[in-house]
């Protein structure tokens, strides 16, 4: 049976963010709960059956504006999945310290800051512990926020050298028939590390740094034999590495150094029949309480919304059927 809810609107917001441009962002919540929303005068009128939900998430969208915030498709996203666990997004965010909030500012002078809850948990585990994994789905930021909190330990003198490692198990015999030399075979494999250490230090600087050394980006085999001191270390892909290789890596560390490795566990392409590192350490190292061991869920996705959707499709389509995902 439909209802009806009416939402107030203060002559303070302003509706052209608030509505999305060809009100999009009100058409995208009628589709979603299947309800009716009309505009009169300084009130929204909500009708149908799920007006409830509805209401919550623009409520959550006024309170939002309300503070001075921006209102994106990616952080209406991140609302509504917060209120479908049942989350208030005022009451997950309430109290912040702007401070803590911002991780660094990029090149250009723009604040990079966690946009979610669980990139929140990550950031601080970061910032107290040495070494952290951040295991997740794509798109949950979590290379993104691991570069960005190097770059920040290098400005601040925390750290004199980063070092930002990745299998290349996709080489194989392949590698060989790339052009160049060793370097330029593997930076194909590098480049999502690139992109996020150009994105934020911007790619002169970048470059500069690089070629003094004082920034690395290698494949993880360039890793072995070396004890690593006073250098921020990121460890990406890491579901790919063997648990020889996770061991040899964590164990480069030195004095004044932090590590943090990253990895999707849904996303393996080691050959058939070798373990990965990544899930052999969350259960050797569960019981060493100065490691870290962050989630981030399909929640945490801060990419185009469908990213989260395929996510959760092919979750859905694998848990439906198991023996494919073991046939390939």
């Amino acid at each position: 049976m439909d209802r009806m809810k009416v939402v107030p609107i203060g002559d303070d917001i302003d509706r052209g963010e608030l509505f999305g441009g060809l009100d999009k962002n009100i058409k995208n919540i009628e589709s979603e709960f299947g309800v009716d929303i009309i505009q009169r005068g300084n009130d929204l009128v909500l009708k149908g059956a799920r007006v409830d939900e509805a209401e919550g998430i623009l409520l959550e969208m006024v309170d939002v504006l309300s503070k001075g915030e921006t209102l994106d498709e990616q952080k209406i996203g991140y609302i509504t999945d917060l209120k479908e666990h049942g989350i208030s997004y005022k009451a997950e965010h309430a109290g912040e310290k702007l401070s803590r909030d911002i991780i660094c500012f990029t090149h250009d002078g723009k604040p990079l800051k966690s946009k979610t809850v669980g990139q929140k948990q990550y950031v601080e585990a970061i910032r107290e512990k040495d070494i952290v994994f951040g295991i997740g789905p794509a798109g949950t930021g979590k290379t993104y926020i691991a570069v960005a909190m190097a770059v920040n330990a290098f400005k601040n003198k925390e750290v004199q050298k980063i070092i930002l490692a990745r299998p290349a198990v996709e080489a194989g015999e392949r590698l060989g028939f790339l052009p160049g030399d060793l370097q330029e075979k593997v930076d194909p494999y590098l480049r999502p590390l690139y992109d996020a250490l150009y994105d934020v230090l911007g790619r002169e600087s970048a470059l500069r740094l690089k070629e003094k050394e004082v920034i690395e980006v290698v494949p993880l085999a360039y890793m072995r034999g070396r004890t690593l001191d006073q250098s921020f270390i990121i460890l990406d892909e890491a579901q790919n590495t063997t648990p020889e290789q996770m061991k040899m890596f964590l164990t480069r560390m030195g004095f004044g150094s932090k590590v943090v490795v990253t990895g999707d566990i849904t996303q393996i392409d080691l050959p058939r029949g070798k373990k990965s590192g990544l899930v052999e350490a969350r259960k050797v190292l569960k019981g060493v309480k100065e490691i870290g061991f962050c989630y981030l869920k399909d929640v945490d996705v801060v990419r185009h919304q469908l990213v989260k959707k395929v996510i959760s499709a092919y979750d859905e389509y694998y848990r439906a059927h198991p023996r494919e995902q073991e046939d390939e």
